[in-house]
């Protein structure tokens, strides 16, 4: 079924999400035309209420459907009905949720009637349902009819009972009642405007800020192998949340009194984590300096090892300093490092096969992470398609479309940067701070050397101490690829690269610049 908008609306319903999912699974007959459920549609014309809301609007050549959704436990005492949600807490309200259904159905009816041309809206049964996600129905009473709800057991065959609730309603009218596409698309133009296709770019990438806390949440399970266990490899794409894994780690460690030594190679990377995450008992150092951190701290050594971006010191050469200042050792300390499964060498370090071998001879458990959510599913397709590697799945909501162009020179490239900086600033509206352009050179060497002074001067070139606070960025940020690893912002845009091929030894670097997008990505390549 087509979902609008394409990602469920911030909700504290779970049961709201869970049949969004449902909903969006279901398939029908191509013959019988589209399906487009709409999530929580405002009414602007409710009988009583100054605001009301549809928590789902079927809308199809079988009719328009009002669905109502009430998750957890649902009782009625003497006309007041309960409704008890995941955390026990019992709320109550005097209104049935059969009746909030069809008041919610008539609202919309009024609004339609107002708003349309009747020779439109006649075509359509109307009618509404009620599901229960979460608790059998047992009891029958006059407020309901058998045919509007879907209990536990119905909800398992969410379409067949659909199906039987279009065919009662349309009984109702004779089911003649039967709208062509045109009447569907002028509904459907009306119920919701396409403003996905016109909402501006901030708009949008706060949209995906939202939806990747909530991601996030999904992998705390994963904290809870690694705190069980004193040893961890854990590995996961660009985006799967490593880091902000890494913070939860560190701070469980520290509040059972452990002295915490968060470890990486990218000193941007290294002030960029101290910043952001004040964590009492946690050093932050570079593996190269992790000595000196030590003694700074007053240690002869740590109580436990955190390793950001892994990949980067699967060396034998970092692992003997990382050895040596924890307690146990790597073959008896607690430690968890996570990396990456994907080719980044050359850029910061190598992959050193013998450091791999070392470090599964101790036997640590292994976490993978699948789900990403720093990237919209349209970069994440797109990095994917264009690459081949794997950066897990899910992804952070749909997003705005990635920009590609191919150009033949560096004077082109430039004016392509010039058009996609007015796109995503001026015209989309998004913060300067909130773009990165990434290359493969330093600025000098770069098609932003091109741009006239005063564009030049709406950037500024990042260096190891300016992402301390990348909120407080007023201009368009400069950076090499290989710098940027590890750190992320709301819109990249890569270029000086050539077009990735299979034979392109470039490709940890396309790798790594188009990853850093958490919702718009521009490629501007160069052949």
């Amino acid at each position: 079924m087509h979902m609008i908008p394409d990602t469920p609306y911030a909700t504290n319903s779970q049961a709201e999400k869970r049949v969004f999912d449902r909903l969006r699974a279901l398939s029908f007959d191509e013959s019988e035309g589209t399906f487009t459920a709409y999530h929580s549609l405002n009414l602007t014309r409710h009988a009583y209420k100054r605001f009301g809301e549809i928590d789902f609007l079927i809308c199809c050549q079988k009719g328009i459907f009002v669905i109502e959704v009430k998750g957890g436990g649902v009782s009625c005492q003497n006309g007041v009905w309960h409704y008890k949600n995941r955390y026990g807490e019992d709320n109550t309200s005097a209104e049935g949720p059969f009746k909030q259904a069809e008041s919610a159905l008539h609202g919309l009816l009024n609004d339609l009637h107002a708003n349309l041309p009747e020779r439109i809206f006649s075509k359509f049964s109307v009618g509404y349902g009620v599901i229960f996600p979460d608790c059998e129905w047992r009891v029958s009473g006059s407020e309901w009819d058998p045919h509007t709800l879907a209990d536990a057991k119905k909800y398992r065959n969410l379409g067949s009972w659909l199906r039987k609730l279009f065919q009662y309603w349309r009984a109702k009218d004779g089911g003649r009642r039967i709208p062509d596409s045109d009447a569907i698309n002028v509904l459907r133009r009306y119920l919701r405007p396409e403003f996905e296709a016109i909402a501006p770019l901030y708009i949008q990438a706060l949209g995906v800020e939202e939806l990747v806390a909530q991601l996030t949440e999904d992998q705390m399970v994963m904290v809870d192998v690694v705190t069980d266990n004193p040893r961890v490899l854990c590995s996961g794409g660009a985006g799967t949340g490593k880091t902000f894994l890494a913070m939860e780690l560190a701070r469980r460690w520290t509040a059972q009194g452990m002295n915490v030594l968060l470890a990486c190679r990218s000193p941007w990377l290294k002030n960029f984590l101290e910043a952001s995450f004040v964590i009492p008992k946690m050093m932050v150092s570079v593996a190269d300096a992790c000595h000196v951190a030590c003694r700074r701290a007053g240690l002869d050594s740590y109580d436990a090892l955190i390793v950001d971006e892994g990949q980067d010191l699967f060396e034998m050469e970092y692992l003997d300093k990382l050895d040596s200042v924890i307690k146990g050792g790597l073959i008896g300390g607690r430690w968890c490092m996570f990396h990456d499964i994907n080719n980044q060498s050359g850029l910061l370090g190598k992959y050193d096969p013998e450091a791999i071998e070392y470090l599964l001879s101790i036997k640590p458990v292994k976490v993978p992470l699948r789900t990403n959510c720093r990237n919209t599913r349209t970069i994440l397709e797109k990095v994917q398609s264009s690459l081949g590697t794997d950066m897990g799945t899910k992804g952070a909501g749909k997003g705005p479309t990635v920009h590609e162009t191919i150009v033949n020179s560096r004077q082109e490239a430039t004016q392509i940067l010039k058009d996609e900086i007015l796109s995503i600033v001026e015209h989309g509206g998004l913060h300067p701070g909130g773009l990165t352009i990434l290359s493969p050179f330093d600025v000098e060497d770069s098609c932003v050397s091109g741009l006239s002074s005063s564009m030049r001067n709406r950037i500024m070139v990042l260096d190891e101490y300016a992402v301390i606070d990348p909120h407080q960025w007023k201009k368009i940020g400069f950076s090499k690829i290989n710098n940027f690893k590890g750190l992320e912002n709301d819109a990249v845009i890569v270029v000086d690269l050539p077009k990735p091929s299979p034979s392109d030894n470039s490709i940890a670097l396309h790798y790594v610049a188009m990853s850093r997008a958490r919702s718009i990505l521009s490629l501007v390549y160069i052949e």
